[in-house]
């Protein structure tokens, strides 16, 4: 009997040791519990922080394009107005298509109080085309940031434009120049546009053979 007792206090200590060290793994698993709870909501307000961060990095870059549209759009459309002197604009139409963006280029005319919003290569044949190549070139050098430096290179930049409007585009290369003290390197078949440089070449081919000369003023 005695020795029944004994051996049943023994098992008591060994239940007490266990239930001992069972509620020190329970004290630890609650602390561990409250850690993670309170990683959970550090996380949780980090990513509203994030989703608030990326909204307002979307509205900066919907209200930069907006803003670097309405700039491109009043450079080309005063460009198409000063060498064809009518009411012609230019308008870039943005659209959101699978998270990616594409644009498409407009320009429109009155006539009769009706609003004709054509594509540029239909507008009075490729001279449209050509003037607004030009002054998106332009436009494009002007409104990146940080500012784009060097010069600007044209090949043909008229070649399409009638006699009727060649010397307004020089006019426009000749103040774009002054403006905004950009260099412009140019090639060109037309002489009046040749020779509004401040230096001229010519460049004759001969048997294969390019023998380039300058041209004096």
């Amino acid at each position: 009997m005695i020795n029944d007792i004994n051996v049943l206090k023994e098992e008591i200590e060994l239940l007490k040791d266990f239930v001992s060290k069972e509620q020190g793994k329970r004290e630890k698993l609650l602390e561990q519990l409250n850690n993670d709870k309170t990683i959970v909501l550090s996380l949780q307000g980090n990513i509203e922080l994030l989703e608030k961060v990326i909204v307002l990095f979307q509205k900066t870059s919907e209200f930069a394009r907006e803003q670097a549209k309405t700039q491109i759009e009043g450079l080309v459309t005063k460009c198409l107005q000063f060498i064809f002197e009518s009411n012609i604009e230019f308008e870039i139409e943005i659209e959101e298509l699978r998270n990616k963006s594409s644009a498409e280029f407009y320009v429109t005319t009155e006539s009769n109080d009706l609003k004709i919003r054509t594509k540029p290569e239909l507008a009075r044949g490729g001279g449209v085309v050509d003037i607004v190549s030009l002054a998106l070139r332009v436009a494009f050098l002007q409104v990146h940031k940080p500012r784009i430096e060097g010069p600007l290179i044209l090949d043909e930049p008229a070649k399409h434009v009638s006699e009727d409007y060649i010397y307004n585009v020089g006019d426009f290369l000749k103040q774009t120049a002054e403006m905004f003290n950009r260099q412009i390197i140019m090639i060109t078949h037309n002489q009046h546009l040749a020779a509004l440089g401040d230096n001229s070449y010519r460049i004759d081919l001969v048997n294969d053979i390019s023998y380039i000369a300058r041209v004096e003023p």
